[in-house]
């Protein structure tokens, strides 16, 4: 994405993520404000569930006795290092079965063919992305032009629609399709379980919408205002115990692994997150909506 105000970077991520805790390590570096390509400590959120991506965009890694799930790969350069995060978290890259994602753009799937490439699962779309990955951006209807916003294609190996339902290992995965952002972007729920205690948990993808995108008049693409409607309807009915974003900042992701310590998954709890964020979004969505009118 391109680099906008701190206000709107968080708009922007609000829809585009016994507990190990480990230390966060090194904030981001000066010539990379928002984290994005600096390295953190792998965290363990609630059950199988694992943070691995970088300090400001989420990788989640899910853990099975049959392999693993990994949703998101982050900005190109950090492949490598979500590689290493994995690892450090007690795993082998080469147990990952499946590679989803939650929007098509380079800071959410620029490392995926290396991720793929390395553990050898299997890509997993949603309708109206698959394109996305297979040019390596340059299909996207907002910045395919723009080089800069590129990365490397993605074979994709499985294209799927909405309320499809991945499983391996006794874990499942419902895929709800909440387009805009992108065409296929993505919203991945599941349920899990720790201390007897059930937790509902979306890994939300993103609804703001990029500076330059047309909703009304010549749309970006046909269907888009419907789209965006759509998704934050879903979005803000959906019965969620744990809303965790694309952007580590979204979701306060490094104050609540802080304290986790000392509370446990219920640090990562807040019910009214999503619909929260949902709202936010709309309201400046219909705000695009009516200067364009």
């Amino acid at each position: 994405m391109p680099r906008m105000s701190s206000r709107r970077r968080i708009l922007q991520s609000l829809f585009c993520c016994a507990l190990l805790v480990v230390t966060s390590g090194a904030g981001p570096a000066q010539d990379d404000p928002d984290g994005w390509k600096t390295p953190t400590a792998p965290t363990r959120i609630v059950g199988p569930i694992y943070y691995v991506g970088t300090y400001g965009l989420a990788a989640y890694l899910i853990t099975t006795p049959a392999g693993h799930i990994l949703i998101d790969g982050a900005v190109p350069v950090a492949g490598p290092d979500i590689v290493s995060a994995i690892e450090a978290a007690g795993f082998k890259p080469a147990d990952i079965k499946i590679l989803l994602n939650t929007q098509a753009h380079f800071d959410h799937v620029g490392s995926l063919a290396h991720l793929k490439q390395v553990t050898g699962g299997r890509v997993v779309v949603m309708k109206g992305d698959e394109g996305i990955l297979a040019s390596g951006g340059t299909t996207d209807y907002l910045f395919g032009p723009r080089a800069e916003y590129h990365f490397p294609a993605v074979k994709v190996d499985e294209v799927i629609g909405d309320g499809h339902v991945v499983s391996l290992g006794g874990v499942s995965l419902t895929a709800r399709l909440t387009p805009g952002h992108t065409p296929g972007t993505t919203t991945w729920t599941m349920t899990v379980r720790e201390g007897g205690q059930s937790y509902r948990v979306a890994f939300a993808g993103s609804t703001f919408v990029n500076p330059g995108t047309r909703l009304v008049k010549n749309p970006s693409y046909v269907g888009i205002e419907a789209d965006y409607r759509r998704s934050f309807a879903l979005l803000e009915s959906l019965p969620v115990d744990m809303y965790l974003a694309a952007h580590a900042q979204a979701f306060d992701f490094h104050a609540k692994r802080e304290r986790a310590k000392s509370e446990g998954p219920r640090a990562f709890v807040d019910p009214d997150a999503l619909r929260q964020a949902a709202v936010a979004s709309r309201a400046a969505f219909e705000k695009l909506v009516a200067a364009e009118k």
